[in-house]
């Protein structure tokens, strides 16, 4: 066990002590490390020993003398040491089950890591932890935590994660609470199986928790091509999603009376695919679940009008056209309009057919770069929007943006925001 470095920090106290990338950090202390979060309590103290193995496989001892709070400058290549605790469920809506070959490798990493929903975010479903995991996260308060719920109803949880021991989320989610964790909490919505009065079940009883569950969301199932030998799934119709969204709208005005706050939210597919307007900004509370594509567009439309109202007697660049899922375009189509009239301009947001999926996912974050290409006129300004990229700048489908570049016939760039956007359509 051990944590390979893949980074250090200019002026740190790793590069002053002539720590490589490369080399390992086996021990803190005369003791192994099992993470990130383990090595930061190891290393909050005015004197630490750190045994570092070198490429070559000599070990040696360094005395490092640095304040409590001070941060030693190392970059690992995974946050955990030991092992990346996997999912072991068979969920009948798994997404992982639904890829397709030939994908970036982390993709088909089936993670359920409590140490990773605190660092990042990730969601668990609380079915693979031990007593001691528990015991961890309570000694250490590593909150707030984010959990995959489905249902709290035990019997129809246990069906769609296909765990007999999954029924006993609650009593988990209670031991946490109890402690002082805090909880966002996630459902994954699958017609027939959590929706309806199951939904309305798992929304009363999570609510009833707050603040300890600070946050409920939910998003509707997503569905590829890639389905054969699975539990039979469908996607919501749009009358469906249009009852989702009432029915939530009705609880977040009892929620916002009660608590000030929305607290639960829907993934923006069940907007668009009911065609109902997406709640005011205020209803997002500060976008707690933004990771989670949670009130994304809502974010974008807010960014993209603040910095309109900055632009002003601005001349427009060349035209460009920005790939977007078939579920955006429908409410980016109309502002881009709005835009070009008011700066003479020909920019365009695109429609691409998710193909690569099969076509019923139609949210931008899962566009592949060969879609994308099929998908653009050449010659244009093409702007990437940053979330079809992970951080090492790889598309879903393995491309990596500068492979991107060299096949587009034409200028490529990237924006990560609306701001970003409008200051690449006009001239400063």
């Amino acid at each position: 066990m051990y944590g390979l470095i893949s980074g250090i920090k200019p002026r740190s106290i790793a590069e002053t002590a002539g720590i490589k990338a490369g080399e390992k950090l086996l021990k803190v202390n005369d003791a192994p490390i099992k993470d990130i979060i383990e090595l930061s309590f190891a290393a909050a103290d005015y004197q630490v020993e750190l045994e570092i193995e070198n490429t070559q496989g000599e070990v040696r001892k360094l005395a490092i003398e640095k304040a409590p709070d001070e941060d030693l400058g190392l970059e690992f290549e995974s946050a955990v040491f030991d092992k990346i605790k996997t999912c072991y469920n068979k969920c009948v809506f798994c997404f992982v089950d639904q890829m397709i070959p030939g994908m970036r490798p982390g993709l088909y990493v089936r993670d359920d890591d409590y140490r990773l929903s605190f660092l990042y975010g990730n969601f668990v479903t609380l079915t693979n932890m031990k007593d001691e995991d528990f015991d961890r996260i309570i000694q250490t308060h590593l909150t707030p935590l984010y959990v995959s719920v489905h249902a709290t109803d035990p019997e129809v949880r246990c069906k769609m994660m296909n765990n007999r021991f999954a029924g006993q989320l609650m009593d988990r989610i209670h031991r946490l609470i109890d402690a002082g964790i805090q909880l966002h909490c996630q459902i994954v919505c699958c017609p027939g199986y959590n929706d309806g009065k199951v939904l309305e079940k798992s929304f009363h009883d999570l609510y009833s928790l707050y603040p300890g569950v600070l946050t409920m969301a939910a998003v509707p199932v997503g569905i590829t091509k890639n389905r054969e030998g699975l539990a039979p799934m469908r996607g919501f119709t749009k009358e469906e999603a249009a009852e989702i969204v009432d029915m939530v709208t009705k609880w977040q005005r009892k929620c916002r009376k009660d608590t000030g706050t929305s607290f639960m939210y829907l993934g923006d597919e069940f907007y668009l695919l009911a065609e109902k307007n997406f709640p005011p900004n205020s209803w997002y509370d500060g976008f707690p679940q933004l990771e989670n594509g949670i009130g994304s567009t809502r974010n974008f439309l807010n960014d993209w009008e603040a910095t309109l109202k900055t632009l002003k007697n601005f001349r427009p660049k060349e035209d460009a056209i920005i790939p977007v899922g078939e579920g955006a375009y429908k409410v980016l189509a109309p502002i881009m309009e709005k835009f070009n009239k008011k700066f003479g301009s020909n920019h365009q947001f695109i429609a691409v057919k998710n193909e690569f999926f099969g076509g019923r996912v139609n949210v931008t974050g899962l566009l592949t770069a060969g879609d994308i290409l099929k998908a653009m006129p050449e010659g244009k300004h093409l702007i990437i929007p940053a979330i079809t990229l992970n951080t090492d700048k790889l598309f879903l489908d393995g491309m990596t943006y500068q492979e991107f570049k060299n096949t587009y016939k034409g200028k490529v760039s990237i924006a990560e925001t609306a701001t970003e956007l409008l200051h690449l359509l006009v001239e400063r």
